[in-house]
This record gives C-alpha cells, sequence and structure tokens, in this order.
C-alpha cells in the first residue's frame, strides 16, 4: 500500500499511465466537453425547477420565490450527486464522452464523496479559471486540484474496463 501527501492510503490497482496511456489519452479535452454537456443539462434542470417555483410563488404570494437563491445551487449539487454517486460513477456529459470517476484511495464512491468533489470543484473553478485545467497537464493521471483533494482519478471508462478484468484476473497492477 502506498500513501499520499497527505498520508492516506492510495489503492495499488490504480492505472499507471506509463502502462496504460489508453486511459488517459484526450482525458482533459473529454472532461471539457463532458463539462460543457453537463452544463447543457444543468441549464435545463435549473430552468424548470425556477420555473415550478415560480409558478408555486403565485399560489404561495411570492413565499416560493424565496427559495430560488437555495434551489438553484441544490439542484447542481443534487445533479453530481445522484450520477457521480451511482454505480455508472459519471454524469450524463461523462457518459457521453467516455470518462468515470475513480476514487484514489481506499473509499467507496458514493453521494457524499460526491457532493464533495463538485463543491472542491465549483470552489477552484471560481478560483484558479482557467488554470484549472493547465494543473492536469502537470500531473502524471492528468488529475486536477480538486482531483487530488478529494482522491479522485478521472479515466476512460471503456478501457479502464479492460484494465480491471485484467487486474481481477491477474492480482497485479496493470
Amino acid at each position: 500500500m502506498a500513501t499520499d501527501f497527505l498520508g492516506r492510503i492510495v489503492r495499488d490497482d490504480l492505472p499507471n499511465p506509463a502502462n496504460s496511456p489508453e486511459l488517459f489519452e484526450g482525458i482533459l479535452t473529454r472532461r471539457v466537453f463532458a463539462f460543457l454537456i453537463d452544463c447543457v443539462i444543468m441549464g435545463i434542470l435549473v430552468t424548470i425547477v425556477t420555473l415550478v417555483a415560480g409558478v408555486l410563488g403565485i399560489f404561495t404570494f411570492g413565499l416560493a420565490w424565496l427559495s430560488i437563491p437555495i434551489i438553484i445551487p441544490v439542484t447542481f449539487i443534487a445533479y453530481y450527486a445522484v450520477t457521480l454517486g451511482s454505480s455508472s460513477r459519471a454524469t450524463l456529459g461523462m457518459r457521453a464522452m467516455d470518462i468515470v470517476l475513480t476514487p484514489t484511495r481506499e473509499v467507496r464512491l458514493d453521494g457524499w464523496m460526491a457532493m464533495i468533489h463538485v463543491v472542491l470543484f465549483w470552489i477552484s473553478t471560481t478560483i484558479l479559471t482557467p488554470f484549472i485545467v493547465l494543473i492536469g497537464l502537470f500531473t502524471n493521471r492528468r488529475q486536477l486540484l480538486h482531483d487530488m483533494i478529494a482522491g479522485t482519478l478521472m479515466v476512460r471508462r471503456s478501457p479502464m474496463v479492460r484494465h480491471w478484468r485484467a487486474y481481477a484476473h491477474s492480482g497485479e497492477p496493470a
């Protein structure tokens, strides 16, 4: 078992970019396009939720309108928690771009970890934009800052399935 820079246990079966470059091919570009797809989907969701709150505001004499500033961030976090926290470990945009989120530590990727990941993503994006993608150019697994803090790794799904199957059969990291 290895440890990360904070002394936490890092999984031994993580793919190595030198041995499995197909897992990391174009990962940053795929992440950008997945993000754009997710922005469109979230825009549609936020529009629907805001319209519902707007209509409810008419019937509640404006009280439902007070929930709109809260509804929007909750919609974003819920979208990521439900999609990233599911067994597919990918948002709809990530699925379209054939990428998946994988934990790098000995923890399960669930809805809470997905929520932490997305909150760290939005904080780092707010502070570091557009430098958030540049960080990925200098890490061997193309991880961004929020990936390293949250203990996650983004890889291509189809080659990853082959990697995990090969690891399961051999017992050796690929």
